[in-house]
């Protein structure tokens, strides 16, 4: 520092040599921020309802992450006492993983988060032994209880805490439906269907919409967030079969 610099350290040394903040340095105010600058720490969860759902997300892309985001999302709100429900189409399981899904013990352990599984065994398109007939009449019949679960949660009051144990068909605050964009990509399910299942949905309902390695173009417009969920690397390429606890 020159001797006509007037520029002012934001450190002093103290008489013991050490280094010490200069009176002038801003204390940062946090009592006005979401969590009062306090540390979270986990709460009993109680019905509550959420002050900003209703949008439409769409996550899509030939990356692993597309179902576990949806679920991540899923748990998070029910951890803030919103009710939530996931409808799984295409995965009916198959000779690749166990009979097992980790995913579906931890929601059974959660309060107010649910599923249903209404796939069909085996994938859509492969020589596994499944009948892709079969394949349709389920995603079909899976479609139409997403239209009935959208059409309950229009009958509810979604501003509103809901009970945590309730029928889903009476209304959930977040509905995922995961693997949907897959099936309308395979032909299962129409995709000007699935642009009017997201537009009759109540205001105040989230729709997660999973699925699909090809870019959901009739979602552009409809969908408040479209996720491209992109592969770089991936272990199947190499021959790694689905793992216990990352896969299912």
């Amino acid at each position: 520092m020159t001797p006509n610099d007037d520029t002012t350290d934001e450190a002093s040394t103290d008489e013991n040599g050490e280094s010490s903040e200069n009176d002038a340095t801003p204390t940062a105010d946090r009592s006005r921020t979401p969590g009062g600058g306090e540390a979270p720490e986990p709460e009993p969860i109680e019905p509550a309802a959420p002050e900003e759902f209703g949008l439409v997300q769409a996550w899509w892309g030939d990356g692993k992450g597309k179902t576990t985001a949806a679920m991540g999302m899923g748990f998070r709100a029910a951890g803030h006492g919103y009710r939530v429900h996931m409808l799984q189409l295409m995965k009916g399981g198959a000779d690749s993983v166990e009979g097992v899904r980790g995913e579906y013990n931890a929601i059974a352990a959660v309060p107010g988060f649910s599923y249903e599984n209404a796939g069909h065994y085996g994938w859509h398109g492969l020589l596994d032994g499944s009948a892709d007939d079969e394949h349709e009449a389920k995603a079909a019949a899976a479609f139409e209880r997403a239209e009935e679960l959208v059409a309950g949660a229009a009958d509810a009051a979604l501003t509103e805490p809901l009970p945590l144990d309730g029928d889903p068909e009476d209304g959930v605050h977040m509905l995922i439906v995961d693997e949907l964009l897959y099936a309308a990509d395979r032909g299962l399910v129409a995709p000007d269907d699935v642009v009017a299942l997201a537009e009759s949905k109540p205001d105040d309902l989230e729709l997660v919409l999973t699925g699909s390695h090809a870019e959901p173009e009739y979602l552009d417009g409809v969908a408040d967030l479209i996720t491209n969920v992109r592969k770089v690397a991936h272990p199947f390429d190499d021959g790694q079969r689905a793992r216990r606890g990352t896969e299912y």
